[in-house]
């Protein structure tokens, strides 16, 4: 069985990536300061707490379970938090991947399967979103990728050492199974406010602008089940170890729903009526972000297994339902 070290593998996707590589026949270990993951997400492999940062753990790690391969998960993700503190995100996104890289070049470790993001491109200039439109964040969560990505490419061309770059659009939903999901702290991610919203966690759901150049006057997003996101990695992975080229690619499903078009899909699932409270746009939010998803299709033979929306958002309903009953009997005892 081959061995991937997954760094962030306690998290929401790192810990999806895992079961799907376990499931393909790896055997995965999560590498998590447990910051922002959860030791109970956990479940396919050992567990090596260590932040990314820390070389000589990173050395150690390598070290102990020699792997054939790295998935790179590691990094904060709140774009509003990077514009109000970046030197965090560029110390741990844009840094740790370096000392992470340097760490597997000392080990032998050669290919890399790399959490990026859309936010690469900024407000696009053309959509949907070609993985050739070019690099402009908008953000410094959007630069930290951007600079990984940059020092991938000239990692390869140094040592000839293989990357996959995989640009996510709007991960949602939850494990079908139950057995994982979404539990930031705090969250900000739109199905799962949507759902705090239903169940009264929340006392609404904030939609930021109605006036963009849309249909509805709303963001129009492009949403990737987790489990499709996940199962993409695992093509990226084999794709690299079959010696194929390094490259960026686009993970979304090639369709935008509007933060209008969330809130039905919510309703239905839940049969709950959504609060919703309107306010102003948020600084730097592009109206629209669509992938094109040929690349993924032609170089990975992946095509999404759950895109319709209702399914997305049942996986996520029932993953907060677990979650909120697991809290009651806590609270209880």
């Amino acid at each position: 069985m081959k061995t991937v070290l997954v760094t962030g593998g306690a998290g929401y996707i790192g810990s999806h990536a895992c079961k799907a590589l376990a499931r393909a026949g790896y055997q995965p270990v999560a590498y998590d300061s447990l910051e922002n993951g959860h030791r109970g997400a956990v479940r396919w492999g050992p567990l090596e707490v260590g932040n990314i940062l820390d070389a000589d753990r990173l050395d150690a790690v390598l070290a102990r379970h020699d792997p054939v391969a790295v998935m790179h998960f590691a990094a904060y993700i709140e774009v509003g938090e990077s514009v109000r503190d970046p030197a965090k995100f560029y110390r741990n996104n844009t840094m740790g991947a370096l000392t992470l890289l340097e760490a597997m070049r000392r080990r032998g470790i050669g290919p890399f399967v790399f959490s990026s993001t859309c936010a690469v491109h900024g407000i696009p200039a053309q959509l949907p979103i070609t993985e050739d439109l070019g690099y402009a964040p908008i953000n410094p969560y959007g630069a930290s990728k951007m600079m990984v990505e940059r020092m991938l490419a000239d990692r390869a061309a140094a040592h000839g050492e293989p990357w996959v770059a995989l640009r996510y659009f709007n991960a949602c939903g939850a494990d079908p199974d139950g057995e994982i999901g979404e539990a930031h702290d705090p969250e900000s991610h739109l199905i799962p406010r949507a759902l705090m919203a239903v169940d009264g966690a929340l006392p609404g759901l904030d939609v930021f602008g109605t006036d963009y150049a849309t249909p509805d006057g709303t963001c129009i997003r492009d949403y990737i089940h987790i489990v499709d996101l996940a199962l993409a990695h695992v093509a990226a992975l084999e794709h690299l170890l079959a010696g194929r080229q390094s490259c960026a690619i686009n993970l979304g499903v090639g369709r935008g729903f509007s933060v209008r078009e969330i809130v039905d899909p919510v309703a239905r699932v839940t049969c709950r009526r959504v609060p919703v409270r309107f306010g102003a746009r948020r600084p730097g939010d592009p109206q629209v972000l669509l992938a094109n998803p040929a690349r993924a299709h032609a170089l990975l033979g992946f095509a999404p297994r759950h895109a319709d929306i209702d399914t997305i958002v049942a996986t996520a309903w029932s993953w907060y339902r677990k979650m909120s009953s697991e809290r009651l009997v806590g609270a209880r005892e």
